[in-house]
């Protein structure tokens, strides 16, 4: 009798102890909505590109590149790099299609967070932009102190015709110094 009274002892033990494991478990995770929360929480990150989190729940969160994998083929930014730490005045560099430009050059735009307009500059082509191939561009870019944390920069393709058919973008984000 006294065998049968201490099973169950332990198996009662061991369900309070499952149970109350999973309120908090799910409290921790329930926490966990981007990937960096899911990265401050100390969870794997997975090396791929792009990065991933992984909880222990098996939610994945995903870092947030921008559209660098969709324009890979038109458009590849050297520096910065997504969810590079900059500060004015940024250096802009990396290689587009010759038919990204307009007369040798592109405009990018700097943004905060709230989509506030930071500043403004033009790309230039650095070789011959009259090509079907990759060319390299130089920019520069001052820019006001931001209200937020993190922003984006827009590398726009030269659009002179001004018509929606012909419009593109790469889109960049950055975290603020």
């Amino acid at each position: 009798m006294k065998k049968i009274v201490i099973v169950l002892a332990l198996i009662i033990t061991f369900i309070v102890i499952f149970v109350l494991g999973q309120k908090t478990y799910n409290k921790e995770d329930s926490s966990i909505n981007s990937f960096e929360d899911c990265v401050a929480a100390g969870y794997l990150v997975l090396e791929s590109y792009p990065r991933q989190c992984k909880t222990p729940d098996n939610q994945t969160f995903i870092e947030d590149i921008g559209n660098e994998l969709e324009k890979i083929d038109l458009i590849r930014i050297n520096n910065p790099r997504p969810n590079e730490i900059v500060k004015s005045p940024l250096v802009i560099q990396g290689e587009a299609r010759g038919l990204w430009f307009f007369e040798a050059d592109f405009p990018i735009k700097i943004f905060d967070a709230n989509n506030n307009l930071l500043g403004f500059t033009i790309a230039v082509a650095q070789e011959d932009w009259m090509s079907e191939d990759f060319v390299p561009f130089l920019a520069e870019i001052e820019f006001e102190k931001p209200l937020t944390k993190k922003g984006f920069l827009v590398l726009e393709k030269d659009n002179p015709s001004g018509l929606a058919e012909n419009e593109d973008h790469l889109l960049v984000p950055i975290i603020f110094e």
